[in-house]
């Protein structure tokens, strides 16, 4: 039986939080429940909401990409979207202007984007249009007047990859979200970040380095002796850690691509190659101190 998977149930749940303003009363203005829809009713035969055990004779969602072809299972791949109507911003936003904001991501190739392979929509409420990933298609039927459709290439369904990014960054440009719109992984690696540039006990490369310091010795495991700043290599460490921060902040049209450069300019080799060739010793006994403390 066609089944709904759950990144596409989490996406679904995210647009009802907050574009169903008043989830007690049905109202035309809200995006209610039986508006947003992932499988085909049971007679819907072919097409991405339908799973392997609804599929036709060369179905267009399985034979038109080796994605969905790989991909293809008892999960559906399609989201329906309805018909909506908020005030946010000193502006109103409907399913229109959310159709096309999604449309001109899309089209633009968000990174975000990028397992989208369709959408149906209209763009006035009277013509139906489609963006089509492959381009093979360009208009839908007339049910798309009154909501929009979204097709995913079901290898990203299959691997269970969240779709809510694209989603949350239109709420968050509409100031529905005021939450960032960075995912729980790129979350992961910045606070990955954080600990290597705070944890001083040895465990990982920056620690060692510190554990380094503490003995006396330079990277080949020689004694060094000299004069080093330790307020000045700490206001350091402290403004990069603050950058990140605002980072974190920030709205990118790329997360990922930010996340990996921040991470390439903090390699072990490179935080060791800014450490002078010589450390007093007054520092050595003061990380020593820390270090057992």
């Amino acid at each position: 039986m066609t089944r709904a998977p759950a990144n596409l149930l989490a996406v679904r749940s995210l647009l009802l939080t907050h574009l169903n303003v008043d989830p007690n009363t049905v109202r035309a203005a809200d995006l209610e429940p039986a508006e947003v829809g992932i499988v085909g009713d049971p007679a819907h035969r072919g097409g991405y909401h339908c799973g392997s055990d609804r599929v036709v004779t060369n179905d267009y969602s399985v034979v038109e990409s080796p994605r969905d072809r790989a991909g293809l299972t008892l999960d559906a791949a399609a989201l329906d979207v309805g018909g909506f109507e908020v005030r946010s911003g000193g502006r109103t936003h409907t399913l229109s202007s959310f159709s096309l904001w999604c449309v001109g991501q899309c089209a633009a190739n968000a990174a975000d984007t990028r397992d989208i392979r369709e959408i149906i929509y209209s763009p006035d409420g009277s013509t139906v249009k489609r963006w089509d990933r492959l381009g093979k298609r360009s208009t839908g039927d007339s049910s798309h007047r009154w909501h929009t459709h979204f097709s995913f290439f079901r290898d990203a369904i299959k691997a269970g990859r969240d779709q809510r990014p694209v989603f949350r960054r239109y709420l968050s440009s509409i100031g529905l979200l005021e939450d960032d719109d960075m995912t729980p992984e790129e979350h992961n690696w910045l606070a990955t970040v954080h600990k290597n540039l705070t944890v001083l006990d040895g465990r990982n490369p920056i620690g060692q380095i510190y554990t380094r310091m503490a003995e006396g010795r330079d990277d080949t495991g020689a004694p060094v002796i000299g004069n080093w700043n330790l307020q000045a290599m700490t206001k350091q460490l402290t403004a990069l850690q603050t950058a990140i921060d605002a980072l974190s902040n920030r709205d990118f049209t790329d997360e990922p691509a930010i996340v990996q450069g921040v991470l390439a300019g903090l390699t072990p080799e490179k935080i060791a190659a800014a450490i002078p060739p010589t450390i007093a010793k007054q520092v050595a006994d003061e990380l020593a101190r820390r270090l057992v403390a």
